[in-house]
C-alpha cells in the first residue's frame, strides 16, 4: 500500500507519521512539498505518486483569522480539497480527510449525528463544511472524519496553551458556556490508521462515508482547564494559577471574530459500532498528554 500524507507537520499529521509506516510505503508531504494554497502543485504530486491512499492532514484552522482572510481559507478547505478528490476519483484512490464540529450552529441540545442538519458560524466552519460537501460530490471513496477541540503534545492547542499561561499568570479566566469533548491526535491518528488497514481488505473493509470522531463524554473549556492543571500540578509541573482559582466567562465576555458553536458535542455511535470498539474517555488522553509533557519537561 502507498500512502501520501498531506499535512505531516500538523498535530494529526505528525500523529500520522509515527503509526501509517506499518501499513506500507508513506509519502511524507508538509507545506514546503504539497501546500494547499497551490492546488496545481498537489495535484502534480498527486499524479506523480499515484498512492492507494491520499490522507489530507491540511488544512486552514486559525478560526478568528479566517474572518478576515475567507478567500484563503476557501481555497485551502475548499477548492484544493475538490482538486485533490477529482484526483483521487481519477486515480481510484480512498481520500481520508478530516472536518470539524464547527460546522453546526451549537444549539442542539442533543450531541450531533452525521445526518442532522448543519449551520456553520464562522468562515472556517462554512469552508470546512464547502470541502466535506465538494468531496462528497466528486464522487471518490472516502472517509471524511468530523472531530472536535483538537489537542497534541505539540504544535498550538489549548491544552499547551493553558499550561503556558498557567506558569506564566497568576490568574486565569476560561469560557465556560461551551460544551463539547477534546480530542488527541493520538486518538485521530490511530483510529485513521485502523480504518485505511482495513479498507485494505474487503472481509475487514468499513463502509465509506461521513464519520464523527471524538472520545465520550463531555465538557467545557473551563472544566477542561481545571482537569488538566489538576494532573499538571500533581505531578509536580510548576503553576502559578492554582485549578480551583481559573476564573468562568461567558462567551459574550471573551468576544472572539469568528463564533463558535455553543455546543460541539458529537455522537459516535456510528463510528464506535463500525469499529465494534469503545472510544475513550475524554479525560483519559487529557491525563496521558500532561503525564507525557511533565515527563519531558524533567529530562
Amino acid at each position: 500500500m502507498k500512502i501520501v500524507l498531506l499535512g505531516a507537520t500538523g498535530q494529526v499529521g505528525r500523529e500520522l507519521t509515527a503509526t501509517l509506516p506499518a501499513l506500507g510505503e508513506v509519502v511524507v508531504c508538509d507545506r514546503g512539498k504539497a501546500d494547499l494554497e497551490r492546488p496545481d502543485g498537489v495535484i502534480d504530486l498527486l499524479a506523480r505518486e499515484r498512492p492507494d491512499v491520499i490522507i489530507n492532514a491540511a488544512a486552514y484552522t486559525a478560526v478568528d483569522k479566517a474572518e478576515q482572510e475567507p478567500e484563503r481559507a476557501e481555497l485551502v478547505n475548499a477548492i484544493t480539497v475538490a482538486a485533490i478528490a477529482a484526483e483521487a476519483c481519477r486515480q481510484d484512490a480512498l481520500l481520508m480527510h478530516y472536518s470539524t464540529d464547527y460546522v453546526f450552529d451549537g444549539e442542539s441540545t442533543a450531541p450531533y449525528r452525521e445526518t442532522d442538519p448543519t449551520g456553520p458560524l464562522s468562515v472556517y466552519g462554512k469552508t470546512k463544511l464547502a470541502g466535506e460537501q465538494a468531496i462528497a460530490d466528486a464522487g471518490c471513496r472516502h472517509y471524511v472524519l468530523r472531530t472536535s477541540w483538537v489537542y497534541a503534545t505539540h504544535g498550538t492547542n489549548f491544552l499547551r496553551t493553558m499550561l503556558r499561561l498557567a506558569a506564566e499568570r497568576d490568574d486565569l479566566a476560561v469560557v465556560a458556556d461551551q460544551w463539547g469533548a477534546p480530542t488527541s491526535a493520538a486518538l485521530i491518528a490511530e483510529i485513521t490508521t485502523e480504518l485505511v488497514r482495513r479498507s485494505d481488505a474487503r472481509s475487514t473493509a468499513i463502509p465509506t462515508g461521513l464519520f464523527h470522531l471524538a472520545p465520550q463524554g463531555v465538557t467545557t473549556w473551563h472544566d477542561y482547564a481545571t482537569l488538566l492543571l489538576t494532573a499538571a500540578r500533581d505531578l509536580g509541573m510548576t503553576l502559578r494559577v492554582s485549578p480551583d482559582r481559573i476564573r468562568p466567562l461567558t462567551t459574550a465576555e471573551y468576544p472572539t471574530l469568528a463564533r463558535r458553536p455553543a455546543s460541539s458535542r458529537l455522537c459516535t455511535d456510528k463510528l464506535a459500532n463500525a469499529l465494534a470498539r469503545k472510544l475513550p474517555a475524554w479525560q483519559d488522553g487529557v491525563l496521558e498528554a500532561v503525564a507525557e509533557l511533565s515527563a519531558a519537561a524533567r529530562v
